[in-house]
């Protein structure tokens, strides 16, 4: 018998050959199609925008319409967490909570399989693989259902082409009868654009001349006379925004007789004459409801001490507040100006350092993040919040119309607020006690777990306290 010599590095091709040749034939086999896993994306985090009549500017529901766009698609969902994400959701995956109230995100296998249908010829399938087509009602605009209420604004004009305007406007009867609780707030603009026809001006907020609404509700004096200023103060209506909804436990009070009252609305031109209002939708508790928790109103951030210098990117800004009572953090809402990159918040208890939360900044749609109730961070007093603002004053930024011009605080888009607008609650402390109790028991924590967000909730199994009245039985 003639022994053969065989080469090493052929011996090994052959063996990883013969290894990888099943996993080879499972990949041709698991061809990414339209009907199969892209549809199915779009349906969830796309159409309600991207359809006829919605406010994107492309129909996204049949495979003809969608695979033109598979390159644009790719790009837009491959940017994730940072401004012109698609969806509109910016918040950074590898740090802090994920849980999140109407989180329409994708997952990194989803982004994944978008990128691989493009790059593969964005096959069809089998239309037997199809979900079934969504239908859309267009007469309810309210992402969060009919509302309870509705109040109008005045209608305002905004001509193409010309400067940025702040103003007010007129105040309005809210028509409300008795005290109401309310449980959410959406706020929408109505106007005269036709969304399917494109914006003649890339700008922030093309398809909106609403930049932001300042607003609050106030109710007349005796002698029919309304206070100054905004009154009782709301969310603050921005362009893109989602809706507010307030902790099932802290709803405002809406008083009987409220007036709707701002004395500071931006309004921008979008390239294109536009005659515009905005609708305010509350839903309200039932009658009889009685809040749990009372609105905590923190300062985080600054707005006056603010130096962004020409053509660098990575600027930090910094602002801290220190808790004088236990709270619930219910969203939290960056609020910066065009320069705006990401945002990070930060909760330093003790010798604790915890980031909380990351989210990349869209000038063009404002995001509010609202945690998912056993995620929301329950923070003991004492506790120091610490928001870090990152700034892009360079021309990779296509919010910024000339990087050369150093920029500080103020109210137009290239100036600049560091803010978090976020709505918080306040906790006695046996609330506080019983709701890091409710938080164990609703993720089965042990003393060698780890929750984010509330530094305070394992103490109790790592160190029991004993009671001291069954000590002295003992």
């Amino acid at each position: 018998m003639r022994l053969l010599s065989v080469n090493p590095l052929v011996q090994c091709s052959v063996l990883l050959t013969a290894l990888l040749a099943p996993a080879l034939v499972l990949a041709q086999s698991a061809e990414i199609t339209f009907h199969k896993d892209i549809e199915p994306i779009l349906q969830r985090s796309c159409q309600k925008c991207h359809r006829i009549g919605g406010v994107g500017p492309m129909p996204l529901v049949t495979y003809e319409q969608v695979a033109p766009f598979a390159g644009l698609i790719e790009y837009k969902t491959g940017l994730r967490d940072r401004a012109g994400a698609m969806p509109p959701w910016y918040m950074e995956k590898d740090i802090g909570i994920q849980d999140f109230k109407d989180d329409p995100s994708l997952s990194d296998a989803e982004i994944a399989a978008i990128s691989t249908w493009a790059r593969t010829g964005t096959p069809r399938g089998d239309p037997a693989d199809a979900p079934e087509q969504l239908v859309f009602d267009d007469s309810v605009r309210w992402t969060l259902g009919e509302p309870d209420l509705i109040v109008m604004t005045n209608s305002l004009t905004k001509l193409a082409g010309t400067p940025d305007w702040w103003g007010e406007i007129e105040y309005v009867d809210m028509g409300v009868t008795e005290d109401r609780y309310v449980k959410s707030v959406e706020i929408i603009e109505v106007n005269d654009i036709d969304f399917q026809s494109g914006s003649t001006r890339d700008t922030v907020g093309g398809r909106y001349i609403f930049h932001h609404m300042l607003w609050g509700t106030s109710v007349p004096d005796e002698n029919g006379n309304l206070r100054g200023g905004l009154g009782s103060t709301w969310p603050v209506h921005e362009v893109g925004r989602n809706p507010d909804i307030f902790d099932e436990g802290g709803g405002r009070l809406l008083r009987a007789g409220s007036w709707l009252t701002s004395e500071s609305i931006h309004l921008h031109s979008n390239g294109r004459d536009t005659t515009a209002h905005l609708e305010l939708g509350f839903r309200f508790h039932p009658v009889g409801y009685e809040p749990t928790y009372r609105p905590a109103f923190v300062l985080l951030g600054n707005s006056t001490d603010i130096s962004i210098a020409p053509n660098q990117t990575d600027q930090e800004l910094h602002a801290y507040a220190v808790l004088s009572q236990h709270i619930k953090i219910v969203t939290f809402e960056p609020h910066l100006h065009a320069p705006g990159n990401r945002m990070c918040l930060e909760a330093i208890w003790g010798y604790t350092v915890e980031t909380l939360s990351c989210v990349g900044y869209d000038h063009s749609w404002v995001r509010s993040y609202t945690y998912a109730e056993h995620a929301a961070p329950l923070l003991p007093k004492g506790t120091i919040l610490h928001i870090t603002g990152y700034m892009n004053n360079t021309d990779t930024n296509p919010n910024i119309p000339d990087p050369r011009n150093w920029q500080g605080s103020g109210n137009r888009s290239v100036a600049n607020m560091f803010l978090d607008l976020g709505i918080k609650v306040s906790l006695s402390d046996e609330q506080f006690a019983d709701a890091m109790e409710e938080r164990r028991q609703v993720l089965n924590l042990g003393p060698n777990d780890h929750v984010i967000g509330c530094p305070l909730c394992l103490a109790p199994l790592v160190a029991p306290i004993v009671d001291e009245a069954d000590e002295a039985e003992d």
